[in-house]
């Protein structure tokens, strides 16, 4: 019966929204939500009334992970990934299905259309189902082909940076802690202001693009020695 209510009216025009503070469930995590309360007894049809939705809806996420092996299920626990992703990967056999998941987090990319990519250009012995396979829609045979291949050399490439990736970063951050004390000394700053101001501007990304690491006593100890 209220005709008026109290508001906050946000007039910022900015980027950062308050949209940003919401902390949104990961797919998985809802569907083991759900699992839970349907496990203690609460049934599907109160659960869809409780959250407004479809009851279908509710029994596709209790049987998200029908088909889908733990090992991907664990990388893709924490990922905001569409339920349709999922069906991509249950027609992957479970080491492509880890393949999958790798290539999907490598390019923060859980969307349908790429998880459906990745199956078109998955080999017939890494599906469930090895009849042969329509390409997508609007995708030549060649095309396919070609994409096949693409994805096959990014997961070798992925396989390879993950063996460099932690020395590097290592590297890196010795290497910039030390360009940031060279930066301290006024004379020297000066110098490359004067003489080398675009080698002094690159500098100065990297010391303000650097994380600190969860090693610091390990780089520290490095940079000693």
């Amino acid at each position: 019966g209220e005709t008026t209510v109290t508001c906050l009216v946000a007039t910022d025009d900015e980027s950062f929204t308050y949209n940003k503070r919401i902390s949104r469930l990961a797919t998985i995590q809802e569907h083991k939500m759900i699992l839970r309360a349907v496990e203690r007894g609460v049934s599907e049809a109160r659960i869809a009334a409780a959250l407004n939705v479809n009851i279908a809806l509710v029994r596709q996420k209790r049987t998200l992970l029908n088909g889908i092996c733990p090992e991907a299920a664990e990388l893709l626990k924490a990922r905001h990934c569409p339920i349709n992703s999922f069906r991509s990967l249950r027609k992957m056999k479970p080491l492509r299905q880890i393949q999958a998941a790798e290539l999907m987090i490598a390019a923060n990319n859980y969307t349908v259309p790429y998880v459906e990519a990745i199956l078109a250009a998955s080999d017939a012995t890494d599906l469930v189902d090895p009849a042969p396979k329509k390409p997508p829609a609007g995708v030549t045979r060649e095309q396919a082909e070609r994409m096949k291949a693409e994805m096959a050399n990014l997961q070798k490439n992925i396989k390879l940076i993950e063996g460099t990736l932690g020395p590097d970063h290592l590297r890196l951050v010795v290497v910039g802690r030390y360009v940031e004390r060279l930066l301290q000394n006024d004379r020297l700053a000066r110098y490359l202001d004067k003489n080398h101001g675009e080698i002094l501007g690159e500098f100065r990304q990297i010391v303000a693009g650097l994380v600190q690491p969860a090693s610091t006593t390990q780089a520290r100890r490095i940079e000693t020695e």
